[in-house]
């Protein structure tokens, strides 16, 4: 069973349920160190001065933000310490929503929520109740020092927890895009975009997709690990071609999808004699 990060409780109303709280990713990320080219060396970062290129201990320093550049404010860590949440072991239900009102722009990481053993049937009574009324619980809790706010949904058998960012933290579209007025689509051209969009419906299973940037390196450490030499070829970059005519494209991109996947023809046996 794997360990918990964090414990304390739900609490919604008056009720009070246990409970445990579980990371529910693992980090496959590939991490490297700092070396000497020669590899003879792990590498060191250092806190200097540029300009008197002294070298400072890290409890040596101080945390400054700039006001203005070139002009610092230094904050405190006492400061900071007297502004933190209260301490707290309690996921305190706000309001219950529609699953559908949430946008996932607002989700940040995903946690399992356990029940703890003197919880389980306030905790299978929560999960019932949600999923029977298809709602999700907004809440706040405070852990390591640091408030969150976050989404609890029924997954199946087990309560699901969602950090989620709030409001200001999120940008809004207009930020970014501006959408062009006077634009025209033909009944045509939205007719045979939606047949393509049919034709690559399928049912989502995330194990189809592979992260294949990683298995790369990873095979590539395993064989430098074992002493094999490895071919380098240079990248090429590869560049977007133009739509020119988009129904061509569209309707190319069509009888494509609908071509029927290559099937193996098994081999003959050979009789035996």
């Amino acid at each position: 069973m794997a360990r918990a990060m964090w414990s304390g409780s739900i609490s919604f109303g008056m009720v009070n349920i246990p409970v445990k709280l579980h990371s529910a990713v693992r980090d496959h990320s590939i991490h490297f160190h700092m070396m000497s080219k020669d590899g003879q060396c792990r590498l060191r970062r250092k806190l200097v001065c540029p300009e008197t290129d002294e070298e400072y201990d890290f409890e040596d320093t101080a945390r400054g933000y700039e006001v203005a550049p070139g002009q610092y404010i230094i904050i405190r860590d006492e400061e900071l310490a007297s502004l933190k949440p209260e301490p707290g072991k309690a996921i305190d239900i706000l309001d219950f929503v529609e699953l559908e009102q949430i946008d996932p722009i607002y989700y940040d990481r995903s946690y399992y929520l356990a029940p703890d053993e003197r919880g389980v049937k306030g905790y299978e009574l929560l999960l019932r109740a949600m999923t029977d009324q298809k709602k999700v619980g907004i809440a706040k809790f405070v852990m390591r020092g640091k408030e969150y706010l976050a989404a609890l949904r029924p997954m199946g058998d087990i309560i699901g927890l969602e950090t989620m960012r709030f409001a200001d933290e999120v940008m809004a579209a207009k930020e970014v895009h501006d959408p062009p007025k006077g634009v025209k689509i033909e009944k045509k051209e939205l007719d045979v975009a939606e047949r393509l969009i049919d034709a690559l419906v399928t049912k989502f299973d995330p194990k189809k997709y592979k992260d294949d940037y990683r298995q790369k390196v990873e095979k590539l450490i395993e064989k430098k690990a074992k002493g094999g030499k490895i071919a380098i070829t240079e990248p090429t970059e590869e560049e977007i071609p133009p739509v020119y005519n988009l129904m061509e494209a569209l309707e190319k991109s069509l009888k494509a999808a609908k071509k029927p996947a290559a099937k193996s023809v098994p081999k003959r046996r050979r009789k035996s004699a």
